[in-house]
């Protein structure tokens, strides 16, 4: 009969924790910045004719249709060493959530526990010494934490969204290696067209001071115009180095993405000539599509709901904690091992409660609810960045097509304005520093055309890496 009110007491006991979960229950908080209707229409930026509200494509860079940009991002999300850390702090939460998840399960202990030995005369009242025995003790004991009041609930929740959100940091690297290794990418490729303009340039001034020393020596020229035409070489040619050493640098970044050292990476890889760009419409899709895409967004998200449910963790301890513990054995002398008489069981709970000292649990409640409100601050701050970043990239890209395109035509402008004063000046009929002048214009225009285009191409991945496509499997 004892034995049956025991385990009432314990099914009513494990019925209370079923349904006492104390703390709130997480849902996204009406004030957040997702759940206001601007948040997720339109980008302000469709509206100009480079972008269409589709759907950003899950592996972007494939857009470009370039193999060796496939394969170098293909190689980076595969041993990049910023991503090898992320992976391990995934596997770390993983961990940390099994262990959680462990106090839901019972604990089962075996013990045992021989020896020998001879207890005391005196105490016995014997005037002689007892024999030596061997004794045993050894018996099965079971328990389990009865989550009354939902505090490993709550440690689990907690837990579980720790583990998101380390896994939307993995994908925020993943982003984040991608668009890196296409910047490093496109940087090399342009230097090499920007090396090709500079090389040009260095060429044609060449040729003309060549041409300006033939003029002088026959008369028709002076000293003044043959150093002029030297001073303008060697501008020329000091624009050289920079972008040299930019390629090369760019092909360093590409093995340090990539796990490579710089004596690993094949420099002839890379075989490009002008930086990879989209001619056509970029695909950006809109605000919603970006609440759900970007991978700090849902980092961020995830921190708020285990912020919160680690007040219910806190909250817990106001009330008492109630364990159910059963246990069976056998203790007695090893030459009687198992005998009726040396049999022992026991079953029932052990409470503790910590009373009249809550201030402490609720100073830890205190910090609980600070965490959450500095995790919705956080939440509210990289929503309103991402939309800040998408609609920047947005404008910066728009503005340096109308740029490019301006200088494209100036760059035109200047080759004919340079090719008609060379011929008027072979002939006669202009002065050198007309020459001069013109030479100069259209070695700057094409050099800022040439950087124009390599701005472009950096522009559309910093477009790519705003919108947070990239990390979907």
């Amino acid at each position: 009969m004892n034995s049956l009110k025991i385990l009432g007491g314990v099914t009513l006991l494990a019925a209370l924790a079923a349904c006492s979960t104390v703390g709130p229950n997480y849902k996204v908080p009406e004030q957040a910045v997702t759940q206001r209707p601007q948040a997720g229409a339109a980008f302000i930026g469709t509206q100009e004719a480079s972008f269409k509200p589709e759907p950003l494509p899950a592996h972007w860079w494939r857009l470009y249709d370039d193999p060796v940009l496939d394969q170098l991002i293909q190689k980076a999300l595969a041993a990049n060493t910023d991503l090898r850390v992320a992976s391990a702090n995934l596997a770390r939460t993983r961990a940390v959530l099994q262990e959680v998840e462990e106090g839901e399960k019972p604990v089962v202990s075996v013990s045992a526990a021989p020896g020998v030995g001879r207890s005391s005369g005196v105490v016995k009242g014997s005037p002689t010494a007892l024999p030596d025995k061997w004794t045993y003790d050894t018996g099965v004991s079971v328990s389990y934490q009865a989550d009354m009041f939902g505090k490993i609930a709550r440690a689990v929740e907690a837990a579980n969204a720790d583990t998101q959100a380390a896994q939307a940091g993995v994908d925020l690297v993943r982003v984040t290696v991608a668009a890196d290794t296409a910047r490093a990418y496109a940087d090399a490729c342009s230097a090499v067209r920007q090396i090709a303009v500079a090389q040009q340039a260095v060429d044609l001034q060449q040729k003309f001071v060549a041409l300006t020393e033939q003029r002088t020596h026959a008369g028709r020229g002076t000293d003044i115009d043959g150093a002029r035409a030297r001073s303008q070489l060697a501008q020329l040619q000091a624009a050289l180095p920079p972008l040299q050493a930019q390629h090369r640098t760019a092909h360093y970044r590409l093995a340090a993405l990539t796990g490579l050292t710089p004596q690993e990476m094949d420099m002839h890889l890379l075989t490009c000539k002008v930086a990879p760009r989209l001619t056509t419409q970029i695909p950006v899709g809109d605000g919603a599509a970006l609440l759900r895409r970007r991978p700090d967004i849902r980092q961020a998200e995830r921190n708020l709901a285990g912020a919160t449910a680690r007040i219910g963790v806190a909250t817990a301890d106001l009330y008492p904690s109630i364990s159910l513990g059963a246990s069976v054995g056998s203790t007695g002398l090893l030459d009687h091992f198992g005998a009726g008489n040396a049999f022992r069981w026991s079953l029932g709970p052990l409470i503790s409660w910590t009373l009249p000292d809550t201030g402490s649990a609720r100073s830890r409640i205190r910090q609980a609810e600070a965490g959450t409100d500095g995790a919705l601050a956080r939440f509210d701050g990289t929503v309103l960045n991402a939309l800040k970043e998408v609609e920047s990239a947005m404008t910066v890209y728009a503005r340096e097509l109308d740029r490019n395109a301006a200088l494209k035509t100036a760059r035109d402008q200047s080759a004919l304005a340079s090719e008609q004063s060379h011929r008027l000046y072979q002939y006669g009929r202009t002065d050198f520093l007309t020459v001069l002048d013109a030479d100069r214009t259209l070695a700057a225009t094409d050099a800022a055309w040439a950087a124009s285009d390599a701005a472009l191409a950096s522009d559309q991945v910093a477009l790519f890496l705003a919108l947070g496509g990239g990390w979907e499997q």
